[in-house]
């Protein structure tokens, strides 16, 4: 098992880092066949991981750089990009709603089971439905929450093409904006932070509190629905 990445990445590339980190995600699930993405912000502009590759193999080389001006689906600019053919990622507009809206330094996509279950349970048709949860520590690994706040993440329909879901995720992000994740309904959850560090930190803590409130439900304890 690879160590886990340093919080002061200064002698550490970008693109170092998210491979470093995509290994990580892989061994937690996150990122199995293909699936889930990162990006960071840096001083030169977006580092993003490519679309439909393996996660675990990536290099820094197959790291993306793009103009972090980009707005929408189809004008973001490839400063730097890999010299292999791969595809910048599907998941790009969604990543530069967090950068637009909430000035994230870093985006996080798992496709972890439980966000799936999750969002099925508050969102048993696969519509908008929101994730609520109250009384649980791992609430204080979130921005501004303590453990007996009460949570409430929203849960996005999902779309045939991942860029589809941009404008429900914006609208989502607009509605709830103590929040800093987005479920989407059988697929999983965007995270996003100041920085790398919160960003993973905060992905951590909404994976453990999916988990537990799933298991909560399948165990018949009351958890977290107020």
């Amino acid at each position: 098992m690879s160590a886990a990445p340093r919080e002061d990445a200064s002698n550490q590339s970008i693109p170092e880092l998210i491979c470093e980190l995509c290994r990580l995600f892989y061994q937690l699930g996150w990122v199995s066949g293909t699936g889930g993405g990162i990006s960071i912000r840096g001083p030169e502009g977006i580092y993003m991981a490519p679309s439909g590759v393996q996660k675990e193999r990536l290099r820094p080389e197959d790291i993306f750089l793009l103009s972090d001006q980009a707005t929408g689906e189809h004008d973001c600019e490839v400063v730097r990009g890999p010299v292999t053919g791969l595809k910048v990622s599907e998941c790009r507009p969604l990543f530069f709603n967090a950068y637009r809206l909430r000035g994230a330094g870093a985006v996080m996509h798992s496709h972890s089971v439980w966000a799936v279950l999750a969002a099925r349970l508050f969102a048993p048709q696969g519509g908008p439905g929101e994730f609520v949860c109250q009384g649980l520590e791992m609430q204080k690994g979130l921005r501004g929450f303590g453990c007996f706040d009460t949570l409430r993440v929203p849960i996005i329909a999902n779309t045939p093409r991942e860029s589809q879901l941009t404008a429900s995720m914006a609208e989502a992000m607009l509605a709830y904006p103590d929040v800093d994740a987005v479920l989407v309904a059988g697929h999983g959850v965007y995270v996003w932070g100041r920085d790398w560090v919160q960003a993973k930190t905060q992905a951590e803590s909404y994976d453990y509190l999916f988990r537990a409130v799933v298991e909560s439900h399948r165990l018949g304890l009351p958890i977290g629905a107020k």
